[in-house]
């Protein structure tokens, strides 16, 4: 499973995909000013933007990396990768 996912907000442009956010919904980031995190949840007629503190935006790919580590192994050292990237 490939974990890169980008999305187009209307207004500020490119998002990256940091972390799954559970129930059909993940956390992006803004690729250029990377202090902007949003959930996101995919519809059929489009996508609903949800703008969230970097706290919280943490707390949520961190608790995706624990889910990673007891679900896929494998796969938890790429969430690792990209959680570092982004937050530290």
């Amino acid at each position: 499973m490939n974990t890169e996912r980008y999305l187009n907000h209307p207004t500020f442009g490119l998002l990256y995909r940091v972390a799954e956010a559970g129930e059909g919904r993940d956390l992006y980031a803004t690729l250029y000013a990377q202090r902007m995190f949003f959930v996101v949840t995919l519809q059929e007629r489009g996508a609903q933007f949800e703008v969230i503190p970097l706290m919280d935006a943490r707390h949520i790919a961190e608790q995706n990396l624990a889910r990673a580590r007891r679900q896929s192994p494998e796969l938890h050292s790429s969430w690792r990768q990209l959680f570092d990237k982004t937050f530290i």
